[in-house]
Parts: structure tokens; C-alpha cells; sequence
């Protein structure tokens, strides 16, 4: 009989600080103050954390209002909360799938005619009018109602007969930006698409706008990244708390010369008597193939020392120069950080010259995931 994994199994394991994931969400609640709901988006597995553990945690947390990338993603969600929560899909109904949302009770995101004009649909099926968000498309040209789109429902008595508008909403593209002049244009370009439409709570910042100022929070505001430890205030301390820890586990240990060369392509060659610990995560666990000679490791209990990741990372494993550690016995099974207090997430991803959001949904699957309770600290 097969056995479960368990910890040791894997090349590497996944720490995810519950707690920390708790605590940003109530420290972005109180930042906003109480006229300001504070949702979640918790799409693609919650940020690849995980779904079924993380919200949970967040409705615990207080949070009522999720938020979803596809239909799916919804109907999974929605057995882990009740129906004492809202979710919306941000993507909006498919063709032929809005029936799905009665069914799972879910909310859908219009963002378009044809998907508004299948909503009116379903409630003329109904005999009711169903709820649901509008997305407005404020500047950036990516999801929501056009302004010619508003405009023509506006000049239209029954536009939108049959819908309950429950949200107006929009997405800010230049958030993470604070001085961007981007960011006024969208908040007036919404100001003014909004007031076509009926009246609503409104919504336009995700993480990152919510530290622009006030003005742009309106009656909720919906973070994902920062809930998750990315760094809401690029160039500025991170606010909130870290929430994962990435270990790789040594699976040997060698010594090789000056002149050496190490890894596919022989891209590095050793300038000195070098030790090398060869640690068994790669590209195929979502560690970026990028971070070969740029990135580096720490040994939990060195943290002082910044050990490089030399040569190309492979599928399965990369190599780490621990010369520095002069001579400290390292055993195969030992863990080192490639995430953690003294190597953040942005810090990484910048590393890898690309953003900790790719960075965080990218981890794969392989690693041994440990979920830490909020009730244990």
C-alpha cells in the first residue's frame, strides 16, 4: 500500500504561518477603519498557499466578502464558508454557465454586455432580479464595462432590468506605483462611471491602492497580495507580516577544486577550494530557473552569511557554495532557507527579476506543506 508523504519524503517543505495571514487581514481592516469593508481575493488556491486552509482562517478573521478568478474557483470555495459569505467571480459568467451560480450561490462580475445581457436572462427565467457586480473599465483596458458601454445603459430605461447591482467596481493599474499620475486618472474616470449607474457600494483597490489614501478605498477594498506578505509599498518597508518559509533539505555534500565547474552548460566555475551543498528543489518545484548565481541560501542557524546558489538550477535540485560556513559538519537532511526572514519573498523575486506574486503561485505542488494554526501562534 502506498504511503501518504509525510514530512522528509519531499526535497523541500513549505511553511505557512496561518497566524501571519490573520493578522495582516486584521491589520489592513483597522488601517481602512470601520466605514470600509475589507474582502479578500483569494483566487489561484489562495495565492498557491491553499485554499481549503487559508479561508477558513480569514472568514474566522472576520472577513464575509471573497473574491475569485474563475467559476470553479467559486464552487470549491464555497462548502469552506457557508453561505453566510459573498463571493464573487471576478471573471463573470462563461457562456452557458450562469445557472452555476444560483446553484453554488455565488456572485457574478459583468463585465461586459453579452455577460450583462446573460444575467438579465437568467433573472427573466426567475421572475426576479438576481444581484451582481458591475466592473467598470476606469484606464486600465483589461476587464469591465466600457464607457461607451455605461453610457448606452444609462440612455437606456430598462438597461439594466433584472439586475441587482450590488457592487460598482474597478481595478487600478498603477497602484504599487504611489505617485503614478495613472492612479487620479482611473479614481476620476471612476467617480464619473460610477455616478451613470445606479447606486451601489463601490470598490476600486486591491492591495497596493489601499495605501494611496482614502479616497481610493470607497466601501470596500478587496487585498490579495498583502494578506499573503507581498509587499503592498514597493520601495518602502513591507507592512505586513511574512507569511511563508521555503526549506530545501541537502541531499549531499561535496568538495571540488579550483577550476571545477558545476552544473549544466559548466555556466560557473569555481575560483577556489570550494564545499557545495547540492539541495533537492528546482524548476520543477517553481523555484525560477532565473535565480542560478543570483540567488542565495541561509542556513537557519547562520543567518549571518548569505550562502549563493551557483551554477544552473536544475529540475530537481540546486547547487549552494557553503564554503563560508568554514568547515560546519553539514548532513544530508539538513534544511536551508531559500525563503524566509533573511531572504524575503520580493527580495527573491527581484532576484529573479520578476514579482513576488509570480514568485508565490509559482511554488509547486512537491513541496511538504505545513499549515500553521492561528490558534497555536
Amino acid at each position: 500500500m502506498t504511503q501518504p508523504p509525510d514530512d522528509g519524503w519531499e526535497g523541500g517543505r513549505l511553511l505557512i504561518d496561518l497566524s501571519a495571514i490573520a493578522a495582516n487581514y486584521t491589520q489592513l481592516q483597522t488601517f481602512v477603519g470601520p466605514a470600509t469593508e475589507t474582502g479578500t481575493a483569494v483566487k489561484a488556491n489562495a495565492y498557491g498557499l491553499g485554499l481549503a486552509e487559508i479561508a477558513p482562517v480569514l472568514r474566522d478573521a472576520g472577513c464575509r466578502t471573497f473574491f475569485v478568478a474563475h467559476v470553479a474557483e467559486g464552487v470549491a470555495l464555497r462548502p469552506l464558508l457557508g453561505n453566510d459569505c459573498r463571493i464573487f467571480v471576478l471573471h463573470g459568467p462563461p457562456p452557458e454557465t450562469s445557472a452555476a451560480f444560483l446553484t453554488y450561490n455565488l456572485l457574478p462580475v459583468l463585465n461586459s454586455l453579452p455577460q450583462l445581457h446573460e444575467w438579465q436572462r437568467l433573472a427573466h427565467q426567475h421572475g426576479r432580479p438576481l444581484p451582481a457586480a458591475l466592473q467598470v473599465d476606469s484606464g486600465m483596458s483589461r476587464f469591465g464595462l466600457s464607457e461607451s458601454d455605461v453610457l448606452a445603459l444609462a440612455n437606456q430605461t430598462n438597461g439594466l432590468q433584472g439586475i441587482e447591482p450590488v457592487l460598482v467596481m474597478s481595478h487600478l493599474a498603477c497602484s504599487d506605483t504611489s505617485d503614478h499620475p495613472q492612479n487620479r486618472t482611473q479614481l476620476d474616470n471612476f467617480l464619473r462611471l460610477r455616478a451613470l449607474l445606479p447606486s451601489a457600494p463601490a470598490s476600486l483597490s486591491a492591495s497596493s491602492g489601499i495605501f494611496l489614501g482614502p479616497e481610493w478605498r470607497f466601501d470596500l477594498v478587496r487585498p490579495g497580495a498583502a494578506l499573503y506578505g507581498i509587499n503592498p509599498t514597493p520601495g518602502q518597508p513591507n507592512p505586513m507580516r511574512s507569511t511563508i518559509r521555503l526549506q530545501a533539505r541537502v541531499i549531499q555534500t561535496r568538495h571540488v577544486p579550483a577550476g571545477a565547474s558545476v552544473g549544466y552548460g559548466a555556466t560557473f566555475t569555481t575560483k577556489r577550494s570550494t564545499d557545495i551543498a547540492l539541495l533537492g528543489i528546482g524548476y520543477g518545484d517553481g523555484f525560477p530557473r532565473r535565480l542560478g548565481q543570483r540567488g542565495f541560501a541561509v542556513l537557519p542557524d547562520r543567518p549571518d552569511i548569505k550562502l549563493p546558489i551557483i551554477g544552473r538550477i536544475s529540475m530537481d535540485s540546486l547547487a549552494v557554495d557553503i564554503t563560508d560556513l568554514a568547515g560546519q559538519p553539514i548532513a544530508p537532511g539538513v534544511a536551508f532557507d531559500l525563503i524566509g526572514p533573511h531572504n524575503p519573498l520580493d527580495e527573491t523575486a527581484f532576484l529573479a527579476d520578476t514579482i513576488g506574486y509570480e514568485l508565490l503561485t509559482d511554488l509547486g505542488s512537491r513541496y511538504h506543506r505545513i499549515h500553521h494554526s492561528p490558534r497555536k501562534g
